[in-house]
C-alpha cells in the first residue's frame, strides 16, 4: 500500500495502551519496525510489539529517571538521558535491565540524543550549550563542541553528516570525519520570536530537514541549500510545549502532535494540511512517529495510541 492523502485521512486509532501514569516523553521504533520503545516521566520504559499490538515488557528506572530513549543497533539495548541524580547518558541492556556503560560529561539537562543510523556513534546535546559525540564502546567523549545556545541535533540518513540547530536561528552542517574543523555549511533562518526550536530531523530521503518548536509552527528546509520549503502552521500549542514532528518513511508527509490531543498531517511538497486526526488523547500529544517499515503511526500523551488505515470506510 502506498501512502497517499486519502490513505492518511483514513487513519484511525486501532489500539490505546494505558501502561503509564505520567506523560510519555520519548519514543523510538526499532529499525525493522517490529517494536517500539518509550520512556515516560513516571520513570518507566515500555516496549511494545508492533505486529501484535501488545505491550511486551516494562522496565523501571526509578533511580535515574528516563528521557530521550533511543534504540541502539541491537534491539536488546538502548541509550537514554537521565532526569535524576545527574545528567549522565546511560546505555541499558533491555534483555536483563542492567546498565552496560555510563557516558558522563554534560552538566545540565540533555535535550537531544540521537543514534547514528550506520554505526555505534551517537550525539547528545545539552542545556550546558555543548554537543558531544560518543561511541557506545567507550565512556570517553569522542568529540566536543561548544555552542552559543540551546542545541538540537540529528544525523543524516547515511550517518555521514550531522546537523546542529543553534539558538533557534542557525542550522550548521558538520562532516562527521572532520567536525572539529567547524561546519561546512551554515544556514540562517528567520528567528522565531515566539518560540524555540525543540527538535530537528532529516527526511528519510536526506533532502529535507524538519524543525519542530514549542510554538505553533513546524519548519521544513532544504537540507542542501537551507532554503525554507514550508512552514506548517495551525497546530494548537497554547502551553509552550515541545511538540514532536516526524516524517512518513517516504518523506511525503509530516505528522505533528498538538496540545488539543489531535495529530496534524501535512504534505511536504504542497505544504497543504492533509488531515487532523482525532485521537482519544486526554492530554497533549508530544510524541508522534511513523513506523519505518509498517503502515502504522504511533502517538502518545500519557497513553500510547497505535493508528492504522481504515480504507473500507
Amino acid at each position: 500500500m502506498k501512502l497517499t492523502d486519502h490513505v492518511v485521512r483514513s487513519f484511525r486509532v486501532a489500539k490505546v495502551f494505558r501502561e503509564n501514569t505520567d506523560k510519555i516523553n520519548c519514543m523510538n521504533f526499532s529499525a525493522n519496525g517490529e517494536t517500539l520503545i518509550s520512556s515516560s516521566d513516571d520513570d518507566s520504559i515500555v516496549i511494545y510489539d508492533c505486529q501484535n499490538g501488545t505491550p511486551k515488557r516494562t522496565l523501571n528506572s526509578k533511580k535515574y529517571g528516563v528521557d530521550l530513549i533511543q534504540y541502539t543497533h541491537a534491539t536488546n539495548a538502548a541509550i537514554h538521558s537521565s532526569t535524576k541524580v545527574d545528567d549522565t547518558i546511560r546505555y541499558l541492556s533491555l534483555h536483563d535491565n542492567k546498565y552496560i556503560r555510563y557516558f558522563p560529561g554534560h552538566t545540565k539537562k540533555v535535550v537531544t540524543l540521537c543514534m547514528s543510523p550506520v554505526d555505534d556513534t551517537f550525539l547528545s546535546g545539552s542545556l550546558d550549550r555543548t554537543i558531544r559525540l560518543w561511541d557506545l564502546r567507550s565512556h570517553n567523549c569522542q568529540g566536543l563542541m561548544h555552542l552559543t545556545g540551546r542545541p538540537v541535533a540529528a544525523f543524516d540518513p547515511e550517518g555521514l553528516i550531522f546537523a546542529a540547530g543553534i539558538n533557534s536561528e542557525h542550522v550548521k552542517l558538520y562532516d562527521l570525519r572532520s567536525f572539529d574543523k567547524g561546519p561546512f555549511a551554515t544556514f540562517k533562518l528567520t528567528q522565531d520570536r515566539e518560540c524555540d526550536w525543540t527538535g530537528l530531523k532529516f527526511s528519510p530521503d536526506g533532502k529535507m530537514i524538519l524543525i519542530s518548536t514549542n510554538g505553533q509552527a513546524v519548519h521544513l528546509i532544504d537540507a542542501f541549500q537551507g532554503a525554507s520549503l514550508q512552514t506548517f502552521m495551525g497546530i494548537t500549542n497554547n502551553k509552550g510545549l515541545a511538540m514532536e514532528a516526524s516524517f512518513s518513511p517516504d518523506s511525503q508527509f509530516v505528522f505533528s502532535g498538538s496540545t488539543d490531543g489531535r495529530v496534524y498531517c501535512w504534505n511536504t511538497e504542497t505544504g497543504a494540511r492533509v488531515a487532523i486526526l482525532n485521537a482519544e488523547h486526554g492530554g497533549a500529544v508530544q510524541c508522534v512517529q511513523f513506523n519505518p517499515k509498517y503502515m502504522m503511526l504511533a502517538s502518545a500523551c500519557s497513553n500510547m495510541a497505535f493508528w492504522l488505515p481504515q480504507l473500507d470506510e
